[in-house]
């Protein structure tokens, strides 16, 4: 047996501190609290044998729980219809917000001893019921793999973390607060009701953080919510860890913090915050820490934390606690006293006294201290305890109340009272509904779980500076969707008294009119809003992208709504259009005005040199071409493309091919000129020989016929010029058959308008057509120059020279004027070198004839419009020869050669 007995001791003593009051009592009900923060520190010392530690930081709140539990038991127990002949005992545990302490306390707990022997109990008391407990997810999950071992029930009041619903990992594990699953959708749904789209997080560094947390970030992130930053607060003292946080939260624009954390945990990061005065923040609260009075009562607290809002669980009343706490025997047991001189700050051993500390008289009145022990006012997690208590003895009650042959057990059996095993009463806690005594509260667990309702508060000032938790609405996680969260709005009081819900988001909505661009490394909620461009738009706010217009559509100045492009082409009707056909008309009429004159002196000699048909044909296209510039006006249409076209190219191949008939014809004048100069230097060549020489007779070189002097007639003029101009329009005909200009809508030259204009049909034919006219204006210009020098009164070569010039500078500066231009000016550009032009032709050409007409009739003589050669000498001796050419009204001349003797 020694030898037995010592195989199964162990090597350490458990240090467990709490209330237990098992004698003469039917049935045992487990507590586990939390009354103390933290393990006490040691020194890590491996020479000597270990030593459970013992706890530190007393909690008046979680002591509260503690004697809650104990009132809930007293009142069962002195109660004729509940559990009438059975009476409860307890055994409640510290497990000091600590693991290990938790499970020290399960291991006694099951086991009935100190010195716990796994798999045995030791003793013969009465049967162990449940466990209440045991605080935190940590603890209540530790406790809960070795509770779930033996099938052991354990009903908590405080650990909420959702990985606790797995019924494989944890089956016996039942509880009277609802999973963090709604809690942390509902903190999601009021994050995105109010529109926040920039958030920080703070986890305390638990499974009830974390789990809870990562929930809610999953939420509001498939809905598009962007995480500031994301921080977890350290588990032990670390000033180091808090003051990052402290920076980190001060650094972040964003305004909205949500906190899963408990009181403890947070407690010290709310002080720094305090101190390094961290303001303008809206903090978002776990049930955990909303209503602890060990934030709410940290002096300045407001200061940082006014208008938060967070979820609480029900609220309830319970008559009679507030008796039974007041009414505590501070020398009841260890527990106690440690609250007693905590509280007071005094102590209750006259030994301690000794050491300049303070006696405490034991008659202190716990009514004037205002702790958190014996504030109820907000009896949250103090009714869950409260229920979870019920939960158990109910179910004991049921189990008591069986009637043998009808239990739910094999073959009708029921379980005993005296003598049951846990999973029997395993069986009733599961299928178990009660009313809650004092608040009618229906309490039935759904596979473990109760429904997820909670309150909505809001942290608000009250005159005393203290603070008030303002009901502001509610959430209810087992209502459809869109129905759980009810908030009145007109209630809420936000940081530093604002009645106007604070902003928080990385950057500004994009309006319509602008697409939203991510910044590069950032969240997606941090973008820049970038401007639609042209021809495209956004009708929404924060559009991810811009839409198209359609091609007949613009975006507005605005980007946020296609409107129809402006229809654009030279009217008719508009100032500019006017001018130009004044111009137009005003530019035929002058030409007509001159045929008039030629055909009034048609007979004289200036009007029948050089052909007068050729004139009058010259005429004709110069009014032509004046015309067809008023049908390049208007919109187009298929008629006027094809008209204006035609007639432009026809035109100026009938002036130029008229021009190039009369060039012709002056530049064989001058080469005759050219060879009856030479005939002249011979003449004088001779005279000078037969002064020298008397014997010697002067010959005068025979003139040449008449034929070699004008070798084409006015008929070879105008046949020249009738088949230049058939060419032209054989050529125009072909084009305006085969591919013939026609009206577009041309919405590529300027985005915001559809310009109407006349699409040539063919490159080629366009090109070929007007090359044409460009190749008989070289041929004429080329010609007149020739002829240039030739002598006449009228000049008629240097007449024909200078229109050619005109003509090719205005064409010439035409082209990059018209490929610099768009829309209805183009068009504008195109008429104005029409009309200049044709204007230079008719005043180069026929002004000065005009002038002679009108002006000068005198030169209108057939003597005057005889070419002749300038000698170089003014005065001519003996021997000098002198000759002229007449012409006859034939268009032929004659050469003489006169010798002065």
């Amino acid at each position: 047996m020694a030898a037995g007995e010592a195989s199964c001791k162990l090597k350490a003593k458990f240090n467990l501190s709490g209330y237990k009051n098992v004698e003469k009592k039917k049935v045992v009900i487990g507590g586990m609290f939390s009354v103390h923060n933290r393990l006490a520190s040691s020194e890590s010392n491996t020479t000597s044998i270990p030593v459970s530690l013992g706890c530190e930081w007393f909690n008046f709140r979680t002591f509260r729980w503690t004697q809650t539990m104990l009132y809930a038991i007293n009142e069962i127990n002195s109660r004729n219809d509940l559990l009438p002949n059975t009476d409860l005992g307890y055994v409640i545990y510290d497990s000091c917000f600590t693991i290990s302490k938790a499970v020290e306390g399960t291991l006694t707990f099951l086991t009935g001893q100190d010195e716990a022997v796994p798999n045995y109990r030791c003793g013969n008391g009465a049967p162990l019921a449940a466990m209440v407990g045991a605080g935190g997810c940590d603890l209540s999950i530790a406790t809960a793999r070795i509770l779930g071992l033996y099938y052991f029930p354990q009903v908590s009041y405080s650990s909420s973390c959702s990985v606790l619903e797995s019924r494989f990992q944890y089956p016996t594990f039942l509880r009277t607060i609802p999973s963090d699953e709604h809690q942390s959708v509902g903190m999601a749904e009021l994050v995105l009701r109010f529109g926040w789209t920039w958030v920080g997080t703070i986890a305390s560094d638990d499974d009830y953080g974390k789990y809870g947390i990562k929930r809610f970030k999953e939420v509001v992130e498939e809905a598009g919510v962007c995480i500031s930053f994301s921080e977890t607060l350290p588990k032990y003292s670390s000033p180091e860890s808090i003051q990052r946080i402290v920076r980190t939260i001060s650094e972040s624009t964003a305004k909205i913090v949500v906190v899963f954390s408990s009181d403890v945990d947070l407690s010290s990061l709310v002080t720094e915050l305090v101190q390094n005065n961290v303001t303008n923040r809206t903090w978002i609260a776990s049930e955990s820490w909303v209503t602890s009075a060990l934030i709410a009562r940290q002096p300045n607290v407001l200061s940082i934390l006014s208008g938060t809002l967070g979820f609480a669980i029900q609220r309830a009343e319970i008559p009679g606690l507030q008796k039974h706490l007041l009414n505590i025997d501070p020398y009841q047991d260890p527990l106690t006293e440690e609250f007693w001189e905590t509280a007071f700050n005094c102590t209750l051993s006259y030994s301690r006294a000794l050491r300049n500390t303070r006696l405490c008289t034991g008659k202190e009145n716990l009514e004037k201290l205002n702790s958190t022990y014996s504030d109820v006012s907000q009896l949250r997690l103090t009714y869950n305890v409260y229920k979870a208590v019920y939960a158990v003895a109910y179910a004991l009650h049921n189990l008591e109340g069986c009637n043998p042959g009808q239990g739910p057990f094999l073959n009708g059996t029921c379980a005993d009272i005296n003598m049951f095993e846990p999973w029997q009463l395993m069986y009733y806690l599961k299928n178990l509904r009660f009313n809650v005594p004092h608040t009618g509260e229906e309490i039935f667990f759904n596979d473990g779980e109760v429904g997820g309702y909670y309150e909505i508060l809001n942290w608000q000032r009250r005159l005393d500076g203290s603070v008030s938790y303002i009901p502001i609405g509610h959430y209810n996680g087992s209502a459809p969707m869109g129905e759980r969260l009810t908030l009145d709005n007109s209630s809420i009081i936000w940081y530093n008294d604002a009645l106007q819900v604070p902003r928080s988001v990385c950057s500004e909505r994009c309006q319509p009119g602008t697409r939203m661009g991510i910044r590069q490394g950032e969240p997606v909620c941090c973008f820049d809003c970038i401007p639609c461009a042209d021809g495209e738009i956004s009708n929404t706010t924060d559009a991810r992208g811009c839409m198209q217009c359609e091609e007949d559509y613009w975006s507005n100045a605005n980007r946020d709504a296609c409107v129809p492009k402006t229809i654009e082409f030279l009217d008719f009707g508009e100032p500019l259009g006017i001018t130009l056909i004044a111009i137009a008309v005003f530019g035929a009429l002058l030409t007509v005005a001159v045929i008039i004159i030629f055909v009034m002196h048609l007979n004289t000699p200036l009007v029948q040199v050089n052909d007068p048909l050729l004139s009058f044909t010259l005429l004709l296209g110069l009014v032509v071409t004046f015309l067809c510039s008023i049908a390049f006006l208007g919109e187009p249409r298929l008629w006027s493309c094809m008209t204006s076209q035609v007639a432009l190219a026809v035109g100026f191949a009938l002036c130029l091919s008229s021009l190039m008939g009369k060039s012709t014809l002056l530049m064989l004048r001058a080469r005759t000129i050219k060879a009856a100069k030479s005939v002249a230097k011979a003449a004088k060549a001779a005279a000078a020989a037969s002064e020298q020489s008397p014997d010697t007779i002067a010959i005068a070189p025979s003139a040449p016929p008449k034929n070699d002097i004008d070798p084409i007639k006015p008929v070879q003029q105008r046949v020249m010029m009738v088949v230049c101009t058939l060419i032209q329009a054989v050529a125009c005909a072909v084009w305006m058959i085969l591919l013939p200009p026609h009206p577009i809508k041309n919405t590529a030259a300027q985005n915001i308008k559809i310009i109407l204009e006349c699409d040539p049909g063919n490159i080629v034919f366009i090109c070929s057509v007007f090359g044409y006219d460009v190749l008989l204006a070289l041929l004429t210009f080329v010609f007149a120059f020739v002829a240039r020098k030739l002598e006449d009164h009228f000049s008629e070569g240097k007449c024909v020279t200078f229109g050619m010039l005109v003509f090719f500078i205005v064409w010439i500066s035409f082209v990059p004027a018209y490929l610099s231009t768009r829309g209805k000016f183009m068009v504008a550009v195109q008429i104005f070198a029409i009309l200049a032009s044709s204007f230079g032709l008719l005043m180069c050409i026929f002004l000065p004839k005009c002038y002679v007409l009108l002006v000068k009739p005198e030169r209108n003589k057939e003597e005057m419009m005889i070419p002749r050669a300038k000698l170089r000498d003014s005065k001519l001796t003996g021997t000098s020869a002198s000759f002229s050419i007449n012409a006859n009204s034939s268009g032929t001349t004659v050469s003489t050669v006169t010798v002065d003797g």
